[in-house]
Parts: C-alpha cells; structure tokens; sequence
C-alpha cells in the first residue's frame, strides 16, 4: 500500500530505555551467560533474547526458563542474575545520539515561554508554528532496577519530569498487561495530557511518535495508534533480515493472536528503521529545535530549571 505522508507534526516523543536510550543490552547478555556457562549451558542466542526483549520480567523470565533448562530454581537464579546486574549495571552509559537527541527535544520548551516565539497571528499555519515537543519514558524495568540503571545519569535523565516517567511495575498499569500490549504508551500519553500548559490542546496518538529497540515494543507503539521509529541492536536486526516489513507494521505474530484492527499495514509509513539515532532529522516530523543560546535567555531558567543544554555538557563531561 501507499505510505500514509500527511501525518501532523509530532507534538510527543515517548522513549524505550533499555536498548534505545541506554546501551544494557548487551550488559544484560553478559550476565545471563555468565550463569549459563557457570552451569554447562550454551550462550544465549539472539533468536531466544529477540523474544525477552522490552517485555514485563515475568513474563521474559518464564520465556528465558522455558528456553534455558538450569538445573536450579527460578528463585536462585533470579537472585544470581540480580546480583550480577548490581555489578555491570552501574557502568552503563547513554546510547550514541541519546544526550544530543533528549537535549534538542527538551530544548523545543523555548516555543512555551519565549515571548519571541511566533504566534498564531504571524500568518503561519497554526499546526505548523514552531512547538513544544513533550516527552515522557515508558519502560517495562521496574523501579528499582530502573534506579540501578540511571542513578549515576540523573542529569541525562532529569529531561523527563518525574510524573511522566511510567516504569514496568506502575500500578496504573494492570498485571499482565505489559508490551507488547500497547498500555505502557497510553498511559505515558496521558501523563503529558494531564500535566499539559492551561489551553494546549490534548495530544492525540498520531501526534506521538515512539522510539523503540525492541520487537513487542514496536508493537506496542503500533497497537496504541502512534508512529515508531525502530532503532534495534545490529544483531536484532539480523535476526529478524528479510521480515523488517512486518516489524514496522507489529505483523511478527510475536504477541499471538491480537485484534486485526490494531495492527498496521505493510509499508503504509507509520514506522521506520532508524540504525541510529545520531542526526536525528528533526524536520521530517514538523519538529524545530531552537540553537543551544537559548538555553542563556532568562525565560529558560525561570524558577531555576537546569537547562537541557547544562545537561548536554555534564553528561558530555562525564563520558
């Protein structure tokens, strides 16, 4: 079919964190072949871990036993593996083009309280005048894994305002109910709907653009009626060469039986493959970013907000 192009401009960028903002992934893979191999099993392999991505731990973990076979209890195993991501996960570090990209994105807030942004008066079309973009995380790790991850990357983090941050074991979020359900991102949007200026319009699905790593996530952003942007590890992109159509549409059949009505077509532009997100294009989306001396005028530092480009320097410092 036709790619669907006349989309409107993304007024909301709802973020993946593991695999897509942060580099874990790969730190998740080390520790679980560290216990594979301490009891004679093979190596993880991506066609298993392709299947464990972006889900609710639950339901990973008995998809991962399933596969693994370990001649020990889910509970000691459980307590190993958390016990080696307390070793490796205080090491992660953002993703390439994950700081420029929060940066630029938390930036876009100059549009809300520059009185020098244009307005609706200055002959522009109101839906294409230079806007606030909102963001908000929706992750299925659960808080205190969360915090193991980010608590040495509170600046890179401190872009996402803590009422629109939904983790894995928000309660709002019904047992079960984790991706590649599409939950987890209408509930981020709503955190933005319900913490909007006074006389912003509601944001729509179609508005939202989701970035995604993960398989079920993609689907999750799909099922919720938003655009994707798939940004996978290179060896889940291998691993799924040749079907990278029905990725984009949530067409795997890795979530089972859905309703039809919530899946896509292939090929109707709802999603792309991005293999980076370095130079993200900004302008495809109806997105402007203001230059980083805005960050100097006093509007963006009203009632001592740290501004995002102060976040772009120390989390650059400290890499």
């Amino acid at each position: 079919m036709a790619p669907r192009t006349d989309f409107p401009p993304v007024r909301a960028c709802l973020f993946d964190m593991d695999g897509l903002l942060l580099d874990t992934e790969d730190l998740y893979t080390l520790c679980i072949n560290l216990i594979l191999e301490k009891y004679q099993r093979p190596s993880l392999p991506w066609s298993i871990k392709a299947k464990l991505q972006g889900r609710p731990g639950p339901q990973a973990t008995k998809l991962f036993h399933e596969w693994a076979q370990l001649p020990i209890s889910h509970e000691e195993y459980t307590d190993q593996y958390y016990k080696l991501q307390a070793q490796h996960f205080p090491a992660t570090q953002a993703l390439p083009g994950i700081p420029k990209l929060l940066s630029d994105l938390g930036r876009t807030r100059y549009w809300d309280v520059s009185s020098s942004s244009p307005s609706p008066s200055s002959g522009l079309v109101q839906d294409r005048l230079p806007h606030r973009v909102h963001i908000a995380l929706a992750t299925s790790s659960h808080e205190s894994n969360f915090r193991l991850k980010t608590s040495h990357l509170e600046e890179l983090f401190s872009v996402f305002e803590s009422h629109r941050r939904v983790l894995g074991d928000d309660h709002r979020i019904p047992p079960g109910r984790g991706k590649p359900l599409p939950d987890i991102y209408l509930l981020a949007l709503k955190t933005i709907n319900e913490s909007l200026p006074e006389g912003e319009k509601p944001i729509t699905p179609e508005e939202c653009l989701v970035f995604e790593d993960s398989v079920p996530g993609v689907e999750a952003g799909r099922r919720a009626g938003m655009r994707v942007i798939w940004c996978p590890h290179p060896m889940l992109k291998k691993e799924y060469a040749g079907r990278e159509a029905e990725v984009l549409a949530a067409r795997t059949g890795e979530a089972g039986e859905v309703d039809l009505h919530q899946l896509g077509e292939i090929d109707d532009g709802w999603a792309e493959y991005y293999p980076t997100l370095v130079d993200f294009p900004y302008e495809k989306y109806g997105v402007v970013v203001p230059p980083e001396e805005v960050e100097q005028e006093a509007c963006m530092r009203e009632g001592g907000e740290v501004g995002v480009g102060e976040v772009m320097q120390v989390v650059e410092s400290s890499a």
